[in-house]
């Protein structure tokens, strides 16, 4: 049960996600977060696959993933860097992040990706903060991202305390993800009320 409610949050975080990202006409993650994403989800549906349930579920994250990576393309070159440049660029992301992931669980013999999967967690909730912070709106951003995103996390965390022994150090990565994650649905929440938009109106 726990492993549905945690794959069907993180599911609905990549949809609103998605969704404001084709409203707002721009990407709603970070580059960095959207390679190891992307690394990890593709690992462990299709290199070191876990079981059926969970390798749908990451088969499917991936494919979410994949249409982020598009809107990446189509409108995260706010900095007008020349086309192929931005791709060559966004391309040597994702092998980096692949290749970390990659050698990360082969070194560690980490075949659930706990390791890497908290850690890139932990970036991402940094990274959305500093994502809203350089914006300085909440474009590709709402209440229900922060939201899902805390919960996904949160259940995730238990599910591994459920049913499998955790090391120590992914006690403090969880602690530090929710710390970063409530620090984030607040900032959202109090941006939406500056800037005047419905909290729970803006999906």
């Amino acid at each position: 049960m726990l492993k549905v409610l945690m794959g069907l949050c993180w599911t609905l975080t990549y949809l609103v996600i998605i969704r404001r990202g084709f409203a707002d006409q721009t990407v709603g993650m970070p580059l960095v977060s959207l390679a190891t994403n992307i690394s990890w989800e593709f690992i462990f549906a299709f290199v070191y696959p876990h079981g059926k349930t969970q390798r749908i579920v990451n088969a499917t994250w991936f494919c979410l993933d994949l249409v982020i990576l598009w809107q990446l393309f189509q409108f995260g070159n706010t900095a007008g860097l020349p086309d192929a440049l931005f791709y060559l660029f966004v391309i040597l992301a994702l092998v980096t992040a692949y290749a970390l992931t990659l050698l990360i669980t082969r070194h560690f013999q980490d075949w659930r990706g706990q390791y890497t999967a908290f850690g890139g967690n932990l970036l991402m909730s940094v990274l959305f903060i500093t994502m809203l912070l350089d914006r300085g709106n909440l474009a590709g951003q709402s209440i229900y991202i922060a939201l899902f995103k805390l919960l996904g996390t949160a259940i995730s965390a238990l599910a591994f305390y459920r049913y499998y022994p955790v090391p120590r150090i992914i006690h403090w990565l969880s602690l530090a993800i929710f710390i970063f994650d409530v620090i984030y649905l607040v900032m959202v929440y109090q941006q939406s009320i500056q800037l005047g938009l419905s909290v729970w109106g803006r999906f």
